[in-house]
């Protein structure tokens, strides 16, 4: 076994690790950062990549007037569907007022963003997208780690902690090899691990058996820091909420976004293009950046497009709750069918069919040029079935049974899919404090211990697009720098 010192040990090389890591090297302190796959990302590598803020340079450019009061009051109207809960409210006030200052701090580094968006029921556009893709984040990030001199140990994870008198003092990793190794924190330790929505045992008992078994955008997601601290007597709050959505499949074949680097020549073509250039022309381009599990909007169903099992079945009322239906129909798998004039309908704002990296939102036409693997059109019905290799007679009949029949339709028609049930994220995370101090038995902070990201979400809710990538960014940054204080105040919780 060997062993090894710093001011502040950070688990977890997504944004929010990278984020603690840079803020507590910024401020002088020694830092050593684990991550348990052979690369930077996490799950924010995997993300739309948008974050939602006010009060920043885009707005103002734009004209708009927000604050973080304003952001703060509209976050509840996204999570209706979990309210009457209680929200963290405190996690909210510290999320709405500092991640106006993240965005600045991320374009500091060389990240690039386009926006502000709208996305009701924000009152503002806030949605920021960034450019080309969410890799942007751990390029520039990354690279402005290893400038401070940020140890960066891949492939090295976290296996518990080491404690001394309550205190949180090191973790003890394994490496690639098998060999173990304790890492000695002399402020704190940052958990940054992430969402445990690849742990089977946790889903069910958070979730539900039924969603046990549902697979995540990010199968390295396992819970890791979770299950350490809850060896302390940490406890996990909101476990049961998670953003559980239909998803498009990504790209079988690598698109231009995968391959093109982040550097600012490109991304600020890219932004100049974004704001001076008509629409139609940028679209065939910017839309080949269909290349991550996007969302469907719920807006199709409730225009009466419908959703069809791989046998062709309809077994839901869309409106209501299609995600939760689809886990138990085959593959958890489906086909959204519709017809020309709800194809046309979705043609342009606020009727999309999904958010889109980059440009905001995706149409029909979008799907229809840059994701052929997807998206299906025929003049009949059995044409279409024959297309989506479903039985061709229960295709037709589920159109006929639909509530307004078949002749309402025009032709010709469409499908989108196959589309799946992934889990995006489990958004159950310890109890933390609102200085992101991780609470242990009878809800006193453990000393020497701090949660950023996922992992310590502290029963925020977080619906809604942006608020997850900038939660992570902005509470990794706080929690680095509460950790890096420790060093010159070790008794300071």
């Amino acid at each position: 076994m060997s062993e090894h010192e710093a001011d502040v040990v950070v688990v977890g090389g997504g944004g929010s690790g990278l984020a603690a890591a840079i803020e507590a090297a910024t401020l002088g302190r020694s830092v050593i950062l684990v991550e348990k796959n052979p690369a930077l990302g996490g799950t924010t590598a995997r993300s739309v990549g948008s974050i939602t803020a006010s009060n920043t340079p885009h707005q103002t450019a734009a004209g708009v007037k927000d604050s973080p009061q304003d952001h703060f009051n509209d976050m509840p109207l996204f999570a209706a569907k979990w309210m009457p809960r209680s929200d963290n409210e405190a996690l909210r006030r510290l999320l709405t007022e500092n991640v106006p200052e993240t965005v600045r701090w991320l374009m500091s580094m060389g990240v690039v963003f386009f926006g502000p968006l709208p996305e009701p029921p924000h009152r503002r556009p806030r949605m920021h997208s960034v450019l080309p893709t969410s890799r942007a984040y751990i390029y520039f990030l990354g690279r402005r780690a290893r400038e401070l001199g940020v140890d960066i140990r891949l492939a090295t994870r976290a296996r518990r902690f080491v404690v001394d008198n309550g205190a949180v003092k090191g973790v003890v990793c394994e490496g690639s090899s098998g060999t173990e190794l304790t890492l000695f924190a002399r402020g704190g330790v940052v958990l940054a691990s992430g969402d445990y929505s690849a742990n089977p045992e946790l889903k069910a008992k958070y979730i539900s058996p039924r969603i046990a078994s549902v697979a995540p955008v990010n199968p390295t997601s396992t819970g890791d820091g979770h299950l350490m601290a809850l060896e302390l007597g940490s406890r996990v709050l909101n476990g049961d909420v998670f953003p559980f959505y239909i998803r498009f499949s990504s790209p079988s074949t690598k698109k231009l976004a995968q391959l093109l680097p982040p550097w600012r020549v490109i991304t600020k073509s890219m932004k100049w293009a974004l704001d001076n250039l008509p629409s139609g022309m940028l679209r065939p381009f910017v839309m080949d950046f269909l290349t991550t599990v996007l969302a469907p909007s719920p807006k199709l169903f409730t225009a009466g497009a419908i959703l069809v099992n791989l046998k062709g079945e309809r077994f839901t009322d869309e409106t209501k709750d299609a995600s939760d239906a689809l886990v138990d129909q085959p593959e958890h798998a489906g086909f959204i069918v519709f017809d020309q004039q709800i194809a046309k309908r979705f043609s342009a704002w606020p009727y999309y069919i999904s958010t889109a990296p980059s440009f905001g939102y995706a149409y029909c036409q979008d799907y229809k040029r840059s994701r052929k693997d997807i998206y299906h059109e025929a003049a009949t019905v059995s044409a279409l079935a024959d297309k989506l290799k479903v039985p061709a007679s229960a295709l037709e009949n589920t159109i006929k049974q639909r509530p307004n029949g078949e002749s309402t339709w025009r032709a010709p028609f469409h499908a989108l899919g196959p589309v799946k049930i992934l889990l995006t994220l489990a958004d159950g995370g310890l109890d933390v404090t609102d200085r992101l101090e991780v609470r242990g038995k009878n809800g006193e902070p453990i000393l020497g211990l701090f949660a950023a990201g996922s992992v310590g979400q502290g029963g925020l809710l977080l619906e809604g697009h942006g608020h997850h990538i900038g939660w992570a960014f902005t509470s990794g940054r706080l929690a680095g720098r509460y950790a890096a204080h420790r060093v010159v105040s070790p008794s300071a919780s």
